[in-house]
């Protein structure tokens, strides 16, 4: 009778090993097979037992180290081959992870499959930066979108962000000029205000803040690398430590255009 292993979907979080789940911790220190994503933080992946064989199909835009099919055909061959295999992904692997495809895959070569879930880049992010993605004064729904896709200005987002509302855009910092664009033109205050999330639950996190107009501004001037989340609504001009609780967005935005120097970083004026 063949022996088949496991395929197991793990979700690494937002990048802190202390948030990974249990379940996620003992399954990387009892794999000898781990492929994982290039966003998963060093020390997850420094958790795993001495002797794993580590598998990286890290992703960058328009550069991938394996293309999707190959992904899951590598897990499907392993598995095949006996092997249980620890698919590592950052945040979660349902939530923008491609989970769902290689789990269907699996699924349709007889491959059994685990989902492990991990906290979401997006749940992670917000916590880490102390910003309530839904709250009883300022928003009452979320929205996760992809902003790294085919057809972007094409999409419908009419009603993801606006008052009482926030929307949670991830792979977003290539393509925020035309994000800004995109939701301006849909009806979006320019004044909106946004929070850019890098490197969430890390050491070298940073929590970039202004309205939605300068968005690339901040982008370009700020530098912002990958890992990043944008977060858009009123919920990101919440934080006590802002300059004042019901912020001046007009005044902001004046302040910008005169001044381009003017940032706020982690929710302090410089």
């Amino acid at each position: 009778m063949e022996n088949i292993g496991t395929v197991y979907l793990v979700g690494a979080g937002p990048g802190d090993p202390e948030l990974l789940t249990l379940r996620s911790a003992r399954l990387l220190q009892s794999a000898t097979l781990i492929v994982h994503d290039g966003l998963v933080d060093p020390a997850i992946i420094a958790m795993a037992r001495p002797d794993a064989k580590l598998v990286s199909v890290a992703k960058k835009r328009s550069k991938h180290t394996l293309p999707q099919d190959q992904i899951n055909a590598l897990l499907i061959r392993e598995a095949r081959a006996g092997n249980d295999v620890v698919r590592l992904k950052g945040g979660d692997p349902f939530i923008f992870g491609r989970g769902g495809e290689e789990m269907e895959d699996c699924q349709a070569a007889g491959v059994p499959v685990e989902v492990v879930p991990g906290i979401s880049a997006a749940n992670g992010a917000a916590a880490a930066a102390q910003i309530a993605l839904t709250h009883r004064d300022s928003a009452s729904v979320v929205s996760f979108v992809a902003g790294q896709c085919k057809g972007l200005k094409d999409q419908n987002w009419a009603g993801l962000a606006g008052p009482n509302r926030t929307l949670v855009i991830y792979m977003g910092v290539k393509t925020a000029p035309q994000i800004a664009e995109k939701l301006i033109e849909d009806g979006l205050t320019p004044d909106m205000p946004v929070a850019i999330i890098e490197n969430a639950a890390r050491a070298e996190m940073r929590v970039l803040r202004g309205p939605l107009a300068a968005l690339p501004d901040l982008v370009e001037r700020e530098q912002v690398v990958s890992p990043a989340l944008i977060v858009i609504g009123e919920v990101t001009a919440r934080l006590s430590r802002h300059p004042s609780a019901g912020w001046d967005r007009s005044e902001i935005v004046r302040e910008l255009v005169r001044d381009p120097s003017f940032r706020w970083v982690d929710g302090v004026e410089e």
